[in-house]
């Protein structure tokens, strides 16, 4: 079942659990805006290059559209709209002030140029600038892009609607990106395993975790839970996987990888087959690489007592199942993963005042409303008498549609 597919798939069970019309559920559904558009450039040898460019406005009942930019050569106009929409659901599950959208350029950033990726940037913004804004639509990093990516779209934007470092975030600090948001992902991972060991009257310290996918989240989510006493069994990434069954010193990992630029040949741990990763005995399995990793040929060997969602759509709906029937508790996506808009959303904030926080503003606001937000998920989990997934989109679903009908926007 593909991204959109197994979204859809929840969302129509989450409305049912709230009862809701088949009006207000297709007026949910359908995107408020599809954007797709030609980006041609010259390239450094003077030829010149054409790729798409779009972006999926989900929908803006709850406040501006939040989503990333992610260049990749292939991307999926289904999955972007499952991610729009799961955006959508994300921001209301944290309750913060916005809608959900995504999009990017089909490319291949590491066949481009920096000056390439620069012009391509900046024809993208010259061609949506007047659909994105900071009271609109505000764009963020994604696969393939970064803080610089950001510079060059507030730059394009603001020439011709005047400084708005508003309009995107994870910009870098000295355009007015935030502290602490380079973490931030992998920090809301962190509290949200902390928030939910709690209930099984656990803490993080002592407890075996694998993490697969060591990018930004990935990384981040190791270091900390292993600074909290948590015990990182297993890792992989692109280029390898490594084991080590009394725990891998992750600093020195993060050392090896910076040189190497992957865990492949890493001293301190066994090399395995990065395939084997999600079935690794542990407590905790994080998930932090692409979606429909776990699924029903793999889902009936995890060994895990916990999955932490860190990337988007990790689990398909069959491997959701058999999960359930053994007893591992899955922290889903949309909870786990929303500590890096959360602080996106700080910075947005921190923008429009024009005042910055310090870091342990940041950290503590997030704990904050990663704490809250667990707190409202299992409420929803109480009332529906439903699993963490459906407590999670129920309260997302439900927090939209209010909006919706109170907006009298119902069809």
């Amino acid at each position: 079942m593909n991204a959109l597919a197994a979204t859809n798939r929840n969302f129509k069970l989450a409305a049912r659990l709230l009862g809701l019309d088949s009006k207000l559920q297709k007026s949910l559904l359908i995107p408020f805006r599809e954007i797709k558009v030609e980006c041609t450039i010259p390239k450094d040898d003077g030829t010149l290059a054409s790729f798409v460019g779009f972006r999926v406005q989900h929908d803006n009942a709850r406040g501006p559209m939040k989503g990333g930019i992610r260049y990749h050569p292939e991307v999926d106009p289904d999955e972007v709209n499952a991610l729009a929409q799961l955006m959508t659901w994300k921001t209301a599950v944290a309750n913060i002030p916005y809608g959900g959208a995504k999009g990017g350029i089909g490319c291949s950033p590491g066949d481009l140029s920096i000056t390439e990726l620069e012009r391509l940037t900046r024809v993208f913004t010259q061609k949506i600038h007047d659909l994105i804004g900071v009271h609109t639509d505000v764009p963020a990093p994604d696969m393939g892009t970064n803080p610089q990516t950001m510079a060059w779209i507030l730059d394009e934007y603001s020439k011709f609607h005047g400084h708005s470092p508003a309009v995107v975030t994870g910009k870098p600090i000295d355009l007015g990106g935030s502290l602490g948001r380079d973490a931030a992902t992998g920090r809301g991972v962190l509290f949200a395993t902390e928030a939910l060991l709690k209930e099984y009257g656990k803490s993080i310290a002592g407890q075996r975790v694998v993490v697969q996918g060591f990018g930004n989240v990935g990384s981040w989510a190791a270091q900390l839970i292993s600074e909290q006493g948590g015990k990182i069994v297993a890792v992989s990434d692109i280029t390898g996987a490594i084991k080590n069954s009394s725990g891998i010193d992750i600093p020195n990992l993060l050392n090896h990888v910076k040189e190497n630029r992957g865990v492949k040949g890493f001293s301190g741990g066994d090399s395995i087959d990065p395939n084997s990763i999600l079935v690794e005995d542990c407590d905790i399995l994080i998930p932090a690489a692409l979606g429909g990793v776990i699924n029903r040929d793999n889902a009936k060997d995890i060994k895990a007592k916990f999955i932490i969602e860190a990337a988007n759509h990790p689990t398909d709906p069959e491997a959701d199942e058999i999960l359930s029937k053994k007893g591992v508790v899955v922290l889903p996506d949309i909870y786990s993963n929303s500590g890096g808009v959360t602080v996106s959303y700080f910075e947005w904030v921190q923008n429009i005042q024009g005042f910055m926080w310090d870091e342990d503003k940041v950290n503590a606001e997030l704990k904050t409303y990663m704490t809250k937000g667990f707190k409202d998920v299992k409420e929803m989990c109480k009332t529906h008498n439903c699993d963490l997934r459906m407590g999670a989109f129920s309260l997302g679903v439900n927090r939209v549609a209010r909006a919706t009908l109170l907006r009298g926007w119902e069809a």
